[in-house]
């Protein structure tokens, strides 16, 4: 457990988030380990809904904000009562390692520390509303692929003056908008990609029972990390080719040849 005097004599917790996490009780997954370990300015991760993406995230941003001083953490989410999800964690967290850094101010939208740290959850909905912050140290995109292409490339700059990290996080929501660009065609991100299969929280069983449940391709995206082509169209391409695959519909040669 942390020590409650600001110099944090618990320097084990200090050095090594993981050491952190587990004065949380909680016990990381293997991916998990790294991701807390991981220095790379650029993370984006691919998982599958229920894997444990927000909670690692929020063990990164608290312990940011405690052992960073004047540290500033902001979190958007595509709406602002989805990332105050994600800071309801960051809060359970603090409170139950028993506020080591005071703080000044507690709602359910921001947390500011004696320290000078603040951790700050905005909506991807009103990007105009993100502009206003600087010297960001630490940007958490949760639910990325589902925030609009604006409010994202608003919030990229916050990050300049000071190097901060940016970390992205989601379920992936179609081959569309910065998430889909990142994962696919950036190649500056620590990338990491975690399956239903790779959870030991999710059972088979369980999997089994959502398989039937979902149609195929939403299955896949929610479960399996596959970047589904046009979700917001009408029509998929797999569905079209399924179509003119049907044996009882005449060939593109047939229909040429009566055309003739």
């Amino acid at each position: 457990m942390l020590a409650t005097n600001p110099f944090f004599s618990d320097l084990a917790a200090a050095l090594d988030p993981v050491d952190f996490a587990q004065s949380l009780g909680i016990d990381p997954d293997p991916w998990q380990e790294d991701i807390l370990r991981s220095d790379s300015k650029r993370i984006i991760l691919n998982c599958a809904r229920q894997t444990g993406k927000s909670s690692v995230v929020a063990i990164i941003a608290l312990h940011h904000a405690l052992y960073h001083p004047k540290a500033m953490v902001i979190i958007i989410s595509h709406t602002l009562q989805q990332a105050a999800e994600t800071f309801r964690k960051v809060h359970d967290y603090y409170r139950q390692i028993a506020k080591p850094v005071l703080s000044i101010i507690e709602s359910v939208h921001r947390l500011e520390l004696t320290n000078g740290s603040r951790i700050v959850t905005l909506t991807g909905q009103a990007p105009d509303s993100i502009r206003g912050f600087s010297n960001v140290s630490l940007l958490i995109i949760d639910e990325a692929s589902q925030v609009p292409d604006e409010a994202y490339y608003a919030a990229r700059p916050m990050v300049a003056v000071n190097a901060g990290r940016i970390i992205l996080l989601s379920t992936p929501h179609g081959q569309r908008g910065f998430y889909w660009q990142a994962w696919a065609n950036e190649d500056d991100w620590e990338k990491v990609e975690i399956n239903a299969d790779q959870c030991p929280r999710l059972t088979k069983a369980f999997i089994v029972e959502e398989k039937a449940l979902y149609p195929s391709w939403l299955f896949r995206q929610e479960y399996y990390n596959e970047f589904a082509e046009g979700v917001t169209s009408v029509f998929r391409t797999e569905d079209i080719d399924a179509a003119f695959d049907h044996p009882e519909l005449p060939t593109r040669w047939e229909i040429d040849l009566e055309l003739d």
